[in-house]
């Protein structure tokens, strides 16, 4: 068994340049030994356990969908909106939220406290995550992102 405890581990900041998305957040499974965006696959754990906080104003991370991974949040406290293809709905305490791969998302703190959930992702062996908003992709374990343009399937190998 592994063991950690929440409050014992400190919060880490991530902000966009211009401020409008930010989070902090407390990594349990990383707290207990597992590998940032790694299964078990790679010798890390099977899911990733995060507490995100979102404060008031900010939205979590730009909206995506991702081609393999299952995302579900549990909100402890605050208000918000989830934002989805269909729109975007009120969130608040005690919600819980399933993305299953292909499924646009993001969270939008538009209450004026913090908006505080737990992140519980599967980790597969690969994953690509598109950004509808801007058409960017990013590869994951890799974490790197791209503007792509379509090409022939030969182009360039004959």
């Amino acid at each position: 068994m592994t063991r950690t405890h929440a409050e014992d581990l400190p919060w880490t900041q991530q902000n966009s340049p211009q401020g409008k998305y930010g989070l902090a957040r407390r990594s349990l499974s990383i707290a207990a030994g597992g590998q940032k965006d790694v299964g078990t696959w790679g010798g890390g754990h099977p899911f990733d356990l995060e507490i995100h906080r979102i404060p008031a104003g900010k939205i979590n991370f730009p909206l995506h969908e991702h081609s393999a991974q299952w995302e579900a949040y549990y909100i402890l406290s605050g208000l918000g909106q989830v934002r989805t293809a269909a729109g975007k709905e009120s969130i608040k305490a005690g919600d819980y939220l399933v993305f299953p791969p292909g499924e646009a998302h993001q969270l939008i703190n538009n209450g004026s406290e913090d908006l505080t959930f737990i992140v519980v992702a599967d980790q597969p062996r690969a994953d690509v995550i598109h950004y509808p908003d801007s058409g960017k992709w990013m590869t994951k374990p890799q974490r790197k992102v791209f503007e792509m343009q379509e090409a022939d399937y030969f182009k360039g190998e004959e």
